[in-house]
């Protein structure tokens, strides 16, 4: 195969669409994080991509992809490029886009109050124990 990308990553905003009233086509974007690999064990990096998924696909991921969930992205790596003025002056900036094809949710999905605590709820810890005890039982 040509031109693919795997990527594990969090999702780091709710994925937000954009629609082209003359076309019809819809395209939807959101980015992942993923850890960057350095020698250096002290050293955390965080590598942000964004991805595109479009039409169909596109309104799966706005079913599917919260922020803060686990997922694997497979795609094509693209390259975006725009204009930027940095001090007074424009610039083209270019950036790597994911054109997603397929993607994998992992994990459960984060909840409210995972964002608040990283702390186990005592339903769910209760729900846990009771489990254990009828399955040992």
């Amino acid at each position: 195969m040509n031109n693919t990308i795997t990527v594990v990553g969090y999702v780091g905003q709710n994925p937000h669409a954009i629609s082209f009233g003359d076309t019809g086509n819809k395209v939807v974007k959101f980015s992942v994080a993923v850890k960057e690999f350095s020698a250096n064990a002290d050293e955390n990096k965080t590598l942000w991509l964004d991805v595109d998924a479009w039409n169909g696909l596109g309104e799966r991921v706005l079913k599917t992809i919260t922020k803060g969930r686990e997922v694997v992205v497979h795609g094509r790596l693209a390259l975006s490029t725009f204009n930027k003025e940095v001090n007074g002056v424009k610039v083209e900036m270019t950036k790597p886009v994911v054109k997603l094809t397929s993607f994998h949710l992992c994990g459960r999905k984060p909840s409210a109050a995972d964002e608040t605590s990283s702390e186990p709820s005592s339903e769910a810890t209760t729900s846990k124990k009771s489990r254990l005890t009828a399955v040992k039982g």
